[in-house]
């Protein structure tokens, strides 16, 4: 059976499986640990742990040779720019993991000096909970971004979409403006 001949979308539906397979089987993960997450983000590279198994023992040095962002522990004020830099360097599609309750809601520390949520920087795709998070969490997070990336459309402009996330997020009412409103 030939293209012309074949009903519509069968092409084009194995293509974008294809895709989604190839993008979820070689993602690369940037260097980038903030606090104690990032011990127990090493650990899972360890034979104990074997990130390995989805080809991403080699964490890379280079944003530009990596697509998926690991930010794991608090991040502060005047690390908030170079956490964007890092971002807007790495190729495209890229993801964003935040491990730990420090990356994800500033944690224990809320004070002026951290940042109360990485999403306020980049936008984040799965949010790993914990304090720290265990290396088989972090092992489960990345199963479920593979599974996120592997299920997204073909196509699909993900600049775009990103674009109009930060756009709402920064729309949004910061936490402190919102304590000062509730009294």
């Amino acid at each position: 059976m030939g293209i012309e001949e074949a009903p519509s979308g069968i092409l084009l539906t194995s293509l974008e499986k294809f895709v989604g397979l190839s993008r979820k089987a070689s993602m690369w993960p940037v260097t980038f640990g903030l606090a104690c997450c990032a011990i127990e983000m090493m650990a899972t590279g360890t034979s104990r742990f074997d990130i390995s198994r989805f080809g991403m023992e080699v964490f890379r040095a280079s944003p530009r040779q990596a697509d998926l962002m690991i930010v794991a522990g608090r991040v502060s004020q005047k690390m908030a720019p170079v956490v964007r830099q890092v971002y807007d360097q790495m190729s495209e599609p890229k993801w964003v993991l935040s491990m730990g309750v420090c990356a994800s809601s500033g944690g224990m520390f809320n004070n002026y000096a951290l940042v109360q949520g990485v999403d306020h920087i980049v936008p984040v795709d799965i949010y790993l909970p914990g304090c720290p998070p265990r290396p088989e969490m972090l092992l489960n997070a990345i199963l479920a971004l593979h599974e996120q990336v592997r299920q997204s459309p073909f196509g699909v402009n993900r600049e775009a979409a990103v674009r109009a996330a930060e756009e709402a997020a920064l729309a949004a009412t910061p936490t402190s403006q919102m304590k000062g409103l509730l009294r």
